[in-house]
Parts: structure tokens; C-alpha cells; sequence
């Protein structure tokens, strides 16, 4: 059952809930449960603090008694999201809004860069535009991750910047600025209907894990690229690589990447990081010397492609640098691989607007 509990709002920004006696951190979707102010009673999803999720560490508002009871809906709109939830509400899939129907063809090939991380979106961003400010280059969020597409304070700040032209939510995703039945229908859209130069699709934050083979949201990246390699879009695989997490499974190339990367059932391009031989991890944990192991998974199947990676400039950005409790200085790797990954798609996605 659903770990549900009374509670009253002492603080709508940040929001905040008293549960019993305890003042607890919260999160509220306002898109489904509408206004939250001081002195409302509401209904808040426990779970996640009680389990102490690193990251889900708030309660969520499953709904506002005071206000929340009067809503009308959405009529007329054709497909449900969440369905058969209690949270499941009615979108206008783009795959529909733009006529997908007309043609399942993709006249413009852009390419798409796939992420395993919701961390790397904003070096991978940062990156792309660099190599031309006038890209539009799009995110595309899928599951894996967090599914409420209002939940990212990353994809606000690259959306103010400019960094990012559209957010489409997709699958179960739900609340960007357009939602999409299914990430190949979003990745169709961003090409022959939105106008992207280039897409990078991936999960929102947080992830779903644990420390078997297949048993995590990384799995979503293999769905991503058979996506747009179906569509016959250039694809790019974005390799978690991490040069500071404590977990030897994530520590060089993450056994995310790797499984994917091995499951593949066409040719990617892989970039990797342009850095000292320094900024590869050694020693315990680290398992084989994770450039070897990367060539080994790759084999003569996948192009791995190296790219520059600006870790000095971008930590002048004042874009997050900050991944899974550590800094940039902490785990550079993982920053240069998203750097790397955004260089490249900004260079085949300059190169398709000559």
C-alpha cells in the first residue's frame, strides 16, 4: 500500500509539510495538484524520506484537501499518462498535435546523443552550443528517472540560458513542455515537425538501480538508441565513466554503460574524453584500466570517437557541477565524458546546418 499521511503546509516556498509533529522537506507537481499555500492540508507520499533515497529525500504531495478538490480536467484531450493510477490525467501527444500519421519518414537527420544520467545533460548541453550558439538542440526525457519533467532545476536553467530550445516528455514521462506517447514519436517530432538541429534524450533525475545486470534505469539508454537508430538518425551513446564514485560497478566505465554498449544491436559512436592519462582511475576499485575495458566492449562494433573536453571552462559556467554528492574536482571524469559527448553532437549537428 501506498505509504500515505495527513499533513499541513507551513512553507510554500520551500515547500515544506508538518506530518504529526515533524516539519518535513516536500515536493509538489503543481501541474496535477494545482496551488500550495500556508495552512493547506494535504496528503504527502512518505516513503521516499522514510527510506532515506539519496535521491528522493522530500515527501511528494499526492493531493491538496484544502484546494485541490475542485479541478475540471482536461476535456477532449486523447491519450492518458500515469493511466490507471491515481495520478493519471489526459495530454495531447505531439506524435498526434503534428501529424505523424502523414509521414513516418525523417526527411532531416539530426543527431540524437543519449544519456545514461540526468548529470550529464548540462556539460552535454553547455558543450553542443558551444560549438554553435545558434543550435537548437532539445531534450528529450524518458523513464529511467524521475518521471515529472517540472521536477528538473536543470532543465529550467538550460531552457532560461538557451542551452536548450524544447523539453518533451515521453513514455510515462510526463509535464515538459510537450509530451509524447513514445521516445521514437519524440525524436520523430524534434525532426520533421519542431525544427531541433539536434537531440539528446535521456532520464530525468535521480535513477533507479540496484546491482544486478539488467536491473536498473540505465536500460533505458538501449531503448533511446534503438529509437533513433530506427528513424536512421545519427547516434551517439554518451559512456557513464566516473573517476570518483565509491561503487567499484560505477567506478571507470559504469557496468551501465557497459551492458548497454554490449546489447546493442546496431553501431553507435561513442565519444570519449580528450584528458590526461591521470584522469582515469587506478588501483582498487577501479577493475581494469577503464579505456581498455571500453575499447574491449566496443570492439570493431562501436566508434569511439575522442573528443575535447573543457572542464576549466565549463566549471566557470556557473552550470551544476555537481554529481551524486560530488564535485567537479571530485569526479572530473564524469563531467569530461558528458563534455565529450556534447562536443561531438554539437559537431555533427554544426556540420548538418552547412
Amino acid at each position: 500500500m501506498l505509504k500515505l499521511r495527513r499533513g499541513m503546509v507551513v512553507s510554500a516556498a520551500p515547500l515544506r509539510v508538518r506530518v504529526k509533529d515533524e516539519e518535513r522537506p516536500a515536493w509538489a507537481d503543481q501541474g496535477l495538484v494545482g496551488e500550495l499555500r500556508e495552512g493547506d492540508e494535504v496528503v504527502v507520499n512518505t516513503e521516499a524520506l522514510d527510506l532515506g533515497l539519496g535521491s528522493g529525500g522530500f515527501d511528494i504531495v499526492h493531493v491538496n484537501l484544502t484546494r485541490g478538490l475542485e479541478a475540471e480536467g482536461a476535456a477532449g484531450e486523447p491519450v492518458i499518462k500515469l493511466n490507471y493510477s491515481s495520478l493519471q490525467h489526459p495530454v495531447e501527444p505531439i506524435e498526434v498535435a503534428h501529424g505523424e500519421a502523414t509521414s513516418a519518414a525523417v526527411t532531416r537527420r539530426i543527431p540524437v546523443l543519449v544519456l545514461f544520467l540526468h548529470g550529464q545533460l548540462p556539460p552535454a548541453a553547455w558543450a553542443a552550443s558551444r560549438m554553435d550558439e545558434d543550435l537548437r538542440i532539445g531534450f528529450v526525457q524518458g523513464p529511467g528517472g524521475a518521471l515529472p519533467g517540472r521536477l528538473s532545476r536543470d532543465v529550467a536553467e538550460l531552457r532560461e540560458r538557451g542551452l536548450l530550445r524544447g523539453h518533451l516528455t515521453a513514455a510515462q514521462a510526463y509535464g515538459g513542455e510537450g509530451e509524447a506517447i513514445s521516445v521514437i514519436g519524440a525524436l520523430h517530432a524534434a525532426a520533421e515537425a519542431l525544427g531541433w538541429d539536434a537531440a539528446v534524450v535521456g532520464p530525468g533525475p535521480g535513477m533507479l538501480g540496484s546491482d544486478s545486470y539488467y536491473g536498473h534505469g540505465g536500460m533505458a539508454a538501449l531503448d533511446n538508441a534503438h529509437g533513433a537508430l530506427a528513424l536512421g538518425l545519427e547516434t551517439l551513446v554518451a559512456p557513464r565513466l566516473s573517476s570518483g564514485d565509491p561503487r567499484p560497478r560505477h567506478r571507470g566505465l559504469s557496468h551501465h554503460a557497459e551492458v548497454v554498449l554490449r546489447l546493442l544491436l546496431s553501431p553507435v559512436r561513442v565519444p570519449v574524453p580528450e584528458v590526461a592519462e591521470e584522469e582515469w582511475p587506478t588501483g582498487e576499485g577501479a577493475g581494469a584500466a577503464p579505456l581498455d575495458t571500453l575499447h574491449e566492449v566496443c570492439d570493431d562494433r562501436h566508434d569511439i570517437w575522442v573528443r575535447p573536453a573543457p572542464l576549466e571552462e565549463y566549471a566557470g559556467t556557473g552550470l551544476p557541477t555537481r554529481t551524486m554528492g560530488r564535485e567537479l574536482d571530485q569526479d572530473r571524469l564524469f563531467f569530461a565524458a558528458a563534455l565529450a559527448a556534447g562536443d561531438a553532437l554539437g559537431a555533427l549537428a554544426a556540420g548538418g546546418r552547412r
